[in-house]
């Protein structure tokens, strides 16, 4: 482990104080890693392996004409959700949650052509490298990737 200096200016600093504060970080570098790793997990996804999973938030309006019918087709046509999960949050709003499996630049694009949808007003797609978080006992192989063969 490297042990660097930054600076950085107080306002920001009171921000990670209050990020350790409210998730119970040991450290501001137990915090800073952890942030790293989130805004580093695209690219290192996208470079080091041909594919990662993801999971697309969004909340959106159930009453927008045929808005749930084009959500539902862009997750077949874009091949890379493999599950999904639907919450009813009130009378007109509904939040998604789509697990997904494939590259960086197919995931981002169906993230792109939800969250671009007239209706959706909240959209966040967190990506995952295949691989991280692997504990030595394991889960056994992953699934194959959408529209692969099973054996």
């Amino acid at each position: 482990m490297q042990r660097i200096t930054i600076t950085i200016d107080d306002d920001l600093l009171a921000r990670v104080d209050r990020l350790c504060e409210q998730r119970g970080y040991g450290s501001r570098s137990e915090a800073i890693r952890d942030i790293v790793r989130d805004a580093a997990a695209p690219v290192a996804a996208d470079g080091a392996s041909p594919a990662c999973y993801g999971a697309l938030s969004y909340v959106y309006s159930h009453g927008t004409r045929d808005l749930a019918r084009r959500l539902t087709g862009e997750g077949h046509h874009h091949g890379v959700s493999i599950a999904s999960l639907h919450v009813h949050l009130g009378r007109d709003d509904c939040l998604e949650v789509a697990v997904l499996r494939g590259s960086v630049s197919a995931m981002q694009g169906f993230a792109d052509t939800v969250t671009t949808q007239r209706g959706v007003r909240y959209g966040h797609l967190h990506l995952i490298p295949e691989g991280a978080g692997q504990d030595e006992a394991g889960h056994g192989d992953p699934p194959p990737a959408p529209g692969a063969a099973r054996g």
